[in-house]
């Protein structure tokens, strides 16, 4: 709680702060005159930080903030070639930062088959079709969110998918990225029969009691298919890229951290930077697999050291995955599931060798960020964590270490986030059904309800001690931050389940300030205050008279990055 209300104080005090320095600035020092500004926002409600007075107007020189305060000393600042943003009354927040996100994935997937709408088997065999003929030159059909309920029995299977697509191979991954969804000729292209094993970390369904496949393949399974399939251009890359700035800069974000990636896929990051096509803030982590070794790591500082960081694109984190999901009996719990007592899902490393990567890449000084869903997933992260702190001192810029997701947790491990100094990245819109008094599917059934009340706690690791950071892991969810905030603002309690609902400020703080601190970045962004990069976003109304009550009900109006208008609606 302490550190909660620390935060705070914090940021009160720099937006009274920021407050003084507009007004100076305004008059000028020693009755100069100051320079001009290059771009003023006016007559907003403007955002500077959870818990702060709102302040009227911002002014940016080149590509950061110089002053933030009442309208009419803003506007002192104003020159015959200033442009102005008159925010007419709506709230003008910095720009979002989404802590976890797959942003080349989710770019590429702009371009393939989106099954998310689809409710039914026949929905998602019809848009399957349509698809199918709209493309009939694509070797492979591509797409992606699907979902467990749309299938009777919970599971697809490739004899559904053959009766919507027979001629050609089909690779449909799950809304949450750790099922594909293939069809026969998927699987002859990837020679997958009766005679294939389950690779390590993941598993090929069955046809009833034999081994013939049954088109889904699950976690690392995933591989078999996806080794086979065309790979795309570095230019198509860079393309998708560029489309998926452009729905970022359409509802406000202007920074990212990739939740995955690697050597390619920095490359195609450096190359849009070096071209002077990167409008917008990437921190990227590396991926790491099992029997991860020093020669591997040995790599990864390579690269690392071969990044040129700056306000563009930074390295600097690394991401393992624990578990899986709880759909699918994957993510590691510390109980047995209901649905199927016989397991409690297997860790993707056992603890000793977790430990031994966390404490290798510790003392490297790399920032770690881990996917764990289950309970047990969280527990074996948070201390594997705690064994890497004592063994090892620490690194030059200290620890901020993460843990993905954290879908359901014990109790006595809210508090170890605070006291370990760890950061609870967690994406809202993953967290729609909790508002439900009677959530239902798979990932309620599999685990029951004692476990399901304890499902993304943020509250309570928030007023805990620990730091919050939000994110949409796109594509398996929506990117819209506004979207998240709404989500985020109707988690009541309701029988069992303890309300987890935070104030509109505080969603705010952690898609901004939240996110920048997760990301090593509170020196340059996530607030609108002085020395602050000019990423800023303003709405289409005042959502602090007026809180969002839908999750379309606001949109963004104006997103200004780097001190430039990059979107108007």
């Amino acid at each position: 709680m302490f550190a909660r209300f620390a935060g705070f104080a914090r940021f009160s005090g720099f937006s009274r702060f920021a407050a003084c320095v507009a007004a100076v600035t305004a008059v000028g020092v020693a009755g100069q005159q100051p320079a001009p500004a290059d771009l003023v926002v006016v007559n907003g409600r403007v955002f500077t930080g959870a818990g702060s007075p709102r302040q009227e107007a911002v002014a940016v020189r080149g590509s950061q903030i110089v002053a933030v305060g009442a309208r009419s000393s803003i506007e002192a600042l104003k020159g015959p070639s200033t442009s102005v943003v008159d925010a007419g009354g709506a709230a003008v927040l910095p720009g979002f930062n989404d802590s976890h996100v797959h942003f080349l994935s989710g770019a590429q997937s702009l371009q393939e088959l989106d099954l998310s709408g689809a409710r039914t088997l026949e929905e998602v065999l019809q848009k399957i079709r349509e698809f199918a003929a709209a493309n009939p030159g694509a070797p492979w059909i591509r797409g992606r969110g699907w979902n467990y309920g749309a299938f009777p029995d919970g599971l697809p299977t490739r004899a559904q998918l053959d009766r919507a697509l027979p001629d050609r191979p089909a690779v449909l991954v799950c809304f949450d990225g750790h099922s594909s969804w293939v069809n026969s000729k998927a699987l002859q292209a990837a020679r997958i029969d009766s005679s294939t094993a389950d690779p390590p970390n993941g598993a090929i369904t069955r046809i009833g009691n034999t081994r013939e496949p049954d088109g889904l393949l699950k976690e690392s399974a995933q591989g078999l298919v996806r080794k086979v399939m065309p790979e795309p251009s570095r230019a198509e890359k860079r393309r998708a890229i560029a489309a998926g700035i452009e729905l970022a800069h359409s509802i406000g974000v202007t920074s990212i951290q990739n939740a995955s990636g690697n050597d390619e896929e920095f490359a195609v990051y450096e190359e849009a930077r070096a071209a002077g096509e990167l409008p917008l803030r990437v921190y990227s982590s590396l991926s790491v697999s099992p029997g991860f070794t020093e020669a591997d790591a040995d790599r990864f500082d390579a690269i690392r050291r071969r990044i040129a960081n700056d306000d563009r694109f930074k390295a600097g984190a690394v991401k393992l995955l624990v578990d899986g999901v709880i759909e699918t009996n994957t993510a590691v719990m510390l109980a047995p599931y209901v649905n199927n007592p016989a397991t409690r899902g297997v860790p993707n490393y056992p603890a000793p060798e977790l430990d031994r990567i966390v404490r290798m890449l510790d003392a490297r000084g790399w920032q770690i960020f881990v996917h764990a869903i289950g309970d047990g997933g969280v527990r074996m992260t948070l201390d594997a964590f705690e064994r890497a702190a004592k063994a090892n001192p620490p690194p030059a810029r200290g620890r901020r270490h993460r843990v993905e997701h954290i879908e359901t947790i014990d109790l006595a491990d809210v508090p170890r986030f605070g006291a370990l100094g760890v950061i609870a990245s967690m994406q809202p819109p993953h967290t729609r059904l909790m508002n439900s008094p009677n959530p239902r599917g798979q990932w309620a059934g599999n685990i029951g309800p004692e476990r399901q009340a304890r499902g993304w706690m943020w509250k309570d690791i928030r007023e805990r001690g620990g730091r919050l950071a939000f994110g949409s892991d796109w594509p398996v969810a929506s990117l819209n931050p506004l979207t998240g905030i709404w989500i985020g603002l109707n988690r009541i309690g309701h029988g069992s389940v303890a309300s987890q609902r935070l104030s509109l400020d505080e969603m705010i703080d952690g898609y901004t300030a939240g996110a920048a601190y997760a990301a090593f970045d509170e020196d340059r962004k996530g607030r609108l205050a002085p020395g602050q990069l000019a990423d800023i976003v303003v709405l289409t109304r005042d959502i602090f008279a007026a809180p969002p009550t839908a999750a379309d009900d606001v949109q963004v109006r104006v997103t200004i990055f780097d001190g430039r208008v990059v979107y108007r609606r």
